[in-house]
């Protein structure tokens, strides 16, 4: 139980601490609203999930494996992300309830947070370190849910937040451009100084 409370705890300090994932997440949120910044939490959730698969059921070397295998598509995606803010940032002012999310949110979350090798590496060292010495999947999968679950707390009131001042900064549209663009492109290159 100690163990947990200590995940728990160290969880929710790293959550504090943004990354590519929080900055899609922000930015999603100041372009289009709470419901799409949550989608993109959902997305960014499923990405790193499915990393925690490959700790969960012990692929060390596939773990390994995919780090290096991914490095051209996270290359891809860091080009994506700039672009995007890049052009968000030289958008003209608008009106926010005319902007439209685009259908493609939840699958770029899902992109970058999946294709960070850095994150997948990370989780690798970091979930086996609150289990015995000796642990079965289930005790890693318990460990990884909990790990999930404040992940994504932490991300929603990252959205929640972005949202609260996207109603602020809504008011000076030229301004939301520059902030999300920023958080976008800081995005992008968050995913490229993600070295091993």
């Amino acid at each position: 139980m100690s163990s947990l409370a200590a995940l728990v705890a160290a969880t929710s300090i790293l959550v504090m601490i943004p990354g590519p994932n929080v900055a899609l997440i922000v930015a999603n949120s100041l372009q289009y609203g709470l419901r799409m910044g949550m989608v993109t939490v959902v997305g960014t959730t499923v990405g790193v999930g499915l990393q925690l698969l490959l700790v969960v059921f012990g692929l060390a070397a596939l773990v390994e494996f995919a780090a290096e295998a991914l490095m051209w598509i996270k290359w891809a995606g860091v080009v994506y992300l700039v672009y995007l803010g890049i052009r968000t940032w030289r958008e003209p002012a608008g009106d926010l309830t005319a902007i439209e999310a685009t259908p493609i949110i939840f699958w770029r979350g899902c992109l970058v947070a999946l294709l960070n090798p850095k994150t997948l590496l990370f989780n690798a060292a970091f979930i086996p370190q609150f289990v015995g010495s000796s642990p079965t999947p289930m005790e890693l999968g318990l460990v990884a849910l909990v790990f999930l679950s404040v992940l994504f707390v932490g991300d929603v009131l990252w959205a929640a937040f972005a949202n609260t001042a996207r109603r602020y900064i809504g008011r000076f549209g030229q301004l939301r451009n520059r902030v999300t663009g920023a958080f976008l492109t800081a995005a992008g290159v968050g995913l490229a100084l993600s070295q091993r």
